[in-house]
């Protein structure tokens, strides 16, 4: 009889200088074809499935794509006894049960974005929500694409239901005020999560133990601004939380309401009646040319008062577009009147989506 459990048919790996060298023999070694492929540094075809080693480097690693429909037979049976070194592909609740047991995780999007809200998102997960996440394919927000987002965002919720997961969204111009206020983006990230965590707690009481992405350079950050529910529970902070699939919930759910919220935004600044999604897309980032482009172009138009109501103000970016119009914080209430510690919002904390 055949499998009736569908095989995953995309795999995305992040090398080292290693693994990068013994990925390369395999390739060179095997049966395969190889493939020409932008920006890649090999390629290769094998029996139904692909794998492309990209040329772009990040902290000495390498991203490695495989697909097809017998990727999951080259990942289980080539990649990970010879180049990964470890089975992890089928064994992930026996290596590490504690990522799919009963509990919560928190992650936010938008706080490198220019444009658009802060959001945190606090998920629940247990053994059996765990299996059927990945079935939908929940991880990274940041190893998906926004349309992968917005569809396994909105099944997510449905399967998750109201009760399983706690949304702080602060939209421009409440997070213009409470920046003025704290003025500090780590205390900021910190009340959201603390909140998002508190709200979550409160309808599943039974959950002891929370995993939170950090982003302070100190566990302290978080541990202050947790609220009665969240200081019983046990917080755990981690870098790069979102292999916890818990984290990852919370990261596709957060990521689906900032793009939703920048897509409604879209429709505002350019009109429904644009052609396409792509002509009303929302540049996103804060030093790419064309989010000052739009943000400079929205301002001559309506007036300086249009950036608190649709960006973070204190961004470094605002005194670019404000003097691309011949303006300056001065034309802006005191709210926006208030600049960021570091350039752009970057306080020394991680990268974000």
């Amino acid at each position: 009889m055949e499998d009736s459990v569908q095989k995953k048919t995309s795999f995305t790996y992040e090398l080292t200088e290693d693994q990068q060298e013994k990925l390369l023999g395999l390739m060179l070694g095997g049966n395969y074809r190889k493939r020409e492929v932008p920006y890649s540094i090999w390629s290769i075809e094998g029996d139904k499935f692909n794998a492309t080693l990209y040329q772009k480097e990040k902290h000495g690693r390498r991203k490695l794509c495989v697909q097809g429909a017998k990727a999951e037979d080259f990942v289980l049976f080539q990649l990970e006894p010879t180049v990964l070194g470890a089975a992890g592909l089928g064994y992930e609740k026996e290596l590490s049960p504690e990522l799919f047991s009963a509990h919560a995780g928190s992650d936010e999007s938008g706080k490198g974005d220019y444009f658009g809200p802060l959001v945190v998102c606090c998920a629940y997960t247990d053994e059996k929500l765990s299996d059927e996440m990945v079935k939908l394919g929940v991880k990274d927000c940041k190893r998906m694409t926004d349309k992968a987002v917005l569809s396994v965002g909105s099944r997510l919720r449905r399967l998750l239901g109201n009760d399983g997961f706690s949304v702080v969204k602060l939209s421009p111009p409440a997070y213009n005020r409470l920046y003025a206020k704290m003025r500090n983006i780590n205390r900021m990230l910190a009340w959201a999560h603390a909140t998002a965590i508190e709200g979550l707690l409160e309808k599943k009481r039974g959950c002891g133990r929370v995993v939170v992405d950090q982003f302070a350079p100190t566990e302290a950050t978080i541990a202050r601004a947790l609220k009665p529910l969240g200081k019983a529970a046990r917080v755990e902070q981690r870098h790069k939380a979102e292999s916890d699939i818990a984290v990852a919930a919370a990261s596709v759910i957060a990521r689906e309401i900032f793009v939703r919220d920048c897509m409604a935004m879209g429709d505002e600044v350019f009109g429904e009646a644009a052609a396409g999604e792509e002509a009303r897309r929302i540049p996103l980032g804060s030093s790419d040319p064309s989010v000052k482009a739009l943000a400079s172009e929205m301002v001559r138009k309506n007036g300086a008062l249009w950036l608190m109501n649709h960006v973070k103000a204190h961004f470094k970016t605002t005194d670019d577009v404000l003097a691309a119009a011949g303006m300056s914080r001065t034309d802006l209430p005191s709210e926006g009147q208030v600049v960021s510690a570091a350039p752009n919002g970057t306080f020394k904390a991680k990268s974000k989506g």
